[in-house]
């Protein structure tokens, strides 16, 4: 008997979406995890670079 296609995921990922088995995670936490990466990655503004050193310079 031929598997039915519609039961497979549209992302090309092979593991059930939603599923939370062992080593398989959700696909809403997988977009999460790429959100927070891109945030992570960006690079800090020049204007917060320079209030840290404000900031570093009065505690000495």
């Amino acid at each position: 008997m031929k598997k039915d296609q519609s039961d497979e995921p549209k992302n090309g990922d092979r593991r059930p979406v939603g599923k939370d088995g062992p080593g398989q995670r959700p696909e809403w936490a997988v977009g999460l995890r790429q959100l927070y990466d891109s945030v992570v990655e960006e690079p800090l503004p020049d204007s917060f670079g320079d209030l840290l050193k404000k900031l570093d310079g009065e505690d000495s």
